[in-house]
């Protein structure tokens, strides 16, 4: 987790520092980091607020930037919903992009709460110190957002979405998603981040079905196999 706590530090400070530029007092600022704890969805509800924008939009935005949350806890539901209620409010609570990058490895690997909770602790604690440098600089240095610290965010999201291509069907679904991300934001669409995900993840499967790469690879017979080499 440490790897993707420092990459996400530029970001942090990043929304600690527009945090302080739009007026929220530091208190404010990095009560934001502690209480709301999403770096994409604080940088655009930050924006929103500065262009005066009303209440209910920023909820209705901020709802369909997390939105891929929900398909996150589904994914883990099998995994955590046998835990305790402290437990599931807690993971609930810390499960960022990165976490479920490290702790949902697929039924390859057994699911350690232990484990979830300190990788999810360790991000926590590492943005709300990055957004403390971000309250700190955010007073002490002008116009820090066009030193392009943003670019963590890309950064962060590359750094987890490249190894996870290993089959076919999920560089479909990485390209498409990729694609329509793109033309949503040049369209100015709101609910892009959303249309690119579920698109992306209906192509991965239907070419998964179409080509039969979802199918269990044949059986061999180990038996006759090993007599053939006998012979």
């Amino acid at each position: 987790m440490l790897p993707l706590t420092i990459a996400v530090v530029p970001w942090g400070i990043l929304a600690g520092s527009f945090a302080i530029e739009v007026g929220l007092t530091p208190i404010e600022s990095q009560a934001m980091s502690a209480i709301i704890f999403a770096g994409a969805a604080q940088l655009v509800a930050l924006g929103m607020v500065k262009a005066g924008i009303g209440l209910w939009s920023i909820l209705i935005t901020t709802l369909l930037i997390t939105s891929r949350h929900l398909l996150y806890a589904m994914a883990m539901r099998s995994q955590i919903s046998p835990l305790p209620l402290k437990w599931r409010l807690t993971l609930g609570f810390l499960l960022t992009d990165e976490l479920f990058a490290i702790a949902n490895q697929g039924k390859l690997h057994k699911f350690d709460p232990w484990y979830a909770l300190g990788g999810g602790l360790s991000f926590y604690l590492g943005w709300n110190l990055a957004t403390l440098l971000g309250i700190i600089a955010g007073n002490a240095i002008d116009n820090l957002g066009e030193l392009g610290l943003d670019f963590a965010i890309a950064a962060t999201f590359i750094a987890l979405v490249v190894p996870t291509v290993k089959k076919p069907s999920i560089l479909v679904c990485v390209l498409v998603s990729l694609t329509l991300a793109v033309v949503c934001a040049v369209l100015d669409i709101q609910a892009g981040l959303l249309i690119a995900a579920l698109s992306g993840m209906s192509a991965g499967v239907l070419y998964a079905k179409l080509t039969g790469e979802d199918k269990p690879a044949p059986k061999t017979d180990t038996t006759a196999t090993q007599a053939e080499e006998t012979l």
